[in-house]
């Protein structure tokens, strides 16, 4: 099973990088003139001044701008003459520095407050980016903070960890789509899927952020074409391309039989087979075939996949193809019968999640057409079922993602008629795939590409549980 690489580390700094946390508490509690208490924490760690100034606003009928400007000027004398680094925070930037791994600021602290901290750090120059309260609309619970710093590193969140201390500072991390490792500095937090919780950055190591990050699960959709039988040699070519695609489960529509067995047994993988025209071939466990094992040559068929410590469902569909709507004068003339396969589908794939629905739908979708209201992919929709490829290619011109048909070309419509759809999941790419240049039919006997249909294969990201405190 393969971990998402490791992209960058975002470090928040206020209790996480230094010890400032009992700074600001005191600071506040010099402007409220009276002791904080338990119920004051959730309107004071982890806050930007602003809203503290404004919670104590509230109490005390002072103006905020006022508030704001006291505690920026307690706050920032008290950095001045008495913050330090937290243990094995310094130890952690070097050993990143020495690995080449991006390091990123996010602070809901001003630019101001935060240029004093990173002179005690060693200066701006141990980080690539740094985020503060000035430089986003929105400050942290809010996502957008961690969101603006991936942006400028150009990276993924789901391929950075946010180190954080404070529910405030997590809940930002990951609404982003981080991972999370949290150093509690003065209110606990809870482990969570995605979230790993120590009690300090002493002896932590770049390879034990490296083992925070999600998994990678690559989902491919793909229609044989007679089993790949118009092509000389075609089991070798399919081989080949799901070699060199690199995918992990594979939702086969036309398998001619024993398509699933024979690909399967030739990649050392497990299958389920339904049928004369289904099949799902997966590098990984398959714990229980789904659906119905004699389905006809249209339908779906389901199994549940064993992937890092966690059971998933992938189901592959088939739907007819006679009166394609594009051919039609009438387009959703004979939807209704596509529309009723889908209906019962979705009935047997209920209400199942994590879950992948991938297939030859036979029908373009609504996402695609302004003008035509495509009720197949819709009633996924309805269903709960996100596209993957619009998810990740939302711009349907700039990226039609056509895979019907790579070897039947004009007059024949192009469109996009094979889909990975899914719930429950995270996206981090999708893209169709054809390899070499394939002639088009007749002349097809010795294409490289061994079907009819380009492939679509979406990687996703699976989280990687609770972490321990």
């Amino acid at each position: 099973m393969t971990r998402l690489p490791l992209q960058a580390v975002l470090f928040d700094m206020d209790g996480t990088l230094v010890d400032t946390e009992r700074l600001w508490w005191e600071a506040v509690e010099q402007v409220a003139g009276r002791a904080l208490t338990e119920a004051d924490r959730p309107e004071v760690l982890g806050r930007p001044v602003e809203h503290t100034a404004a919670w104590l606003a509230a109490a005390t009928g002072t103006p905020v701008a006022d508030l704001a400007d006291t505690l920026h000027r307690e706050f920032a004398a008290r950095v001045r003459t008495g913050v330090v680094p937290r243990p094995g925070a310094l130890d952690l930037l070097d050993a990143l520095a020495r690995e080449g791994v991006p390091t990123a600021l996010v602070t809901a602290s001003p630019r101001a407050v935060a240029d004093t901290v990173l002179e005690t750090l060693g200066g701006a120059s141990r980080f690539a980016v740094a985020v503060t309260a000035d430089d986003t609309e929105h400050t942290k619970p809010a996502p957008d903070p961690y969101l603006a710093a991936c942006l400028a590193l150009g990276v993924h969140p789901s391929g950075c960890v946010a180190v954080e201390d404070t529910e405030t500072g997590v809940a930002s991390a990951e609404a982003a789509g981080c991972a999370v490792l949290a150093v509690p500095s003065l209110a606990p937090i809870d482990a969570a899927p995605g979230r790993t919780v120590l009690t300090g950055l002493e002896g932590v190591t770049v390879g034990r952020l490296r083992a925070l990050l999600p998994y990678r699960l690559r989902v491919m959709t793909w229609n044989l074409w007679y089993g790949g039988t118009k092509v000389h040699d075609h089991r070798a070519k399919q081989l080949k391309v799901i070699a060199e695609t690199e995918a992990d489960v594979v939702g086969l529509q036309e398998t001619y039989g024993g398509a699933a067995e024979e690909l399967a047994e030739a990649l050392g993988w497990h299958h389920h087979r339904a049928g004369s025209n289904l099949g799902i071939i997966s590098r990984f466990p398959i714990t229980a075939p789904l659906g119905d094992p004699d389905v006809g040559f249209y339908g779906a068929a389901g199994a549940r996949i064993a992937v890092a410590d966690q059971e998933v469902e992938i189901w592959t569909a088939h739907l007819d193809y006679e009166r394609y709507g594009p051919y039609e004068s009438e387009p959703l003339a004979h939807e209704e019968v596509r529309l009723g396969q889908m209906r019962d589908i979705l009935r047997r794939i209920g209400d199942a999640a994590p879950v992948v629905l991938v297939g030859d739908f036979n029908s373009p979708s609504h996402l695609d057409w302004p003008d035509v209201d495509w009720p197949v992919t819709k009633a996924a929709q309805e269903a709960g079922f996100a596209d993957s490829f619009r998810q990740a290619r939302p711009d349907a011109v700039r990226d039609p993602g056509h895979t019907w048909s790579p070897v039947h070309g004009h007059p024949e419509p192009q469109d996009r008629i094979d889909f990975v759809l899914h719930r429950g999941f995270g996206v981090l790419d999708s893209r169709t795939y054809v390899s070499g240049t394939p002639r088009t039919w007749p002349d097809v006997e010795d294409n490289a590409w061994p079907s009819d249909h380009a492939a679509v294969i979406t990687t996703f990201s699976l989280g990687n549980g609770p972490g321990t405190v």
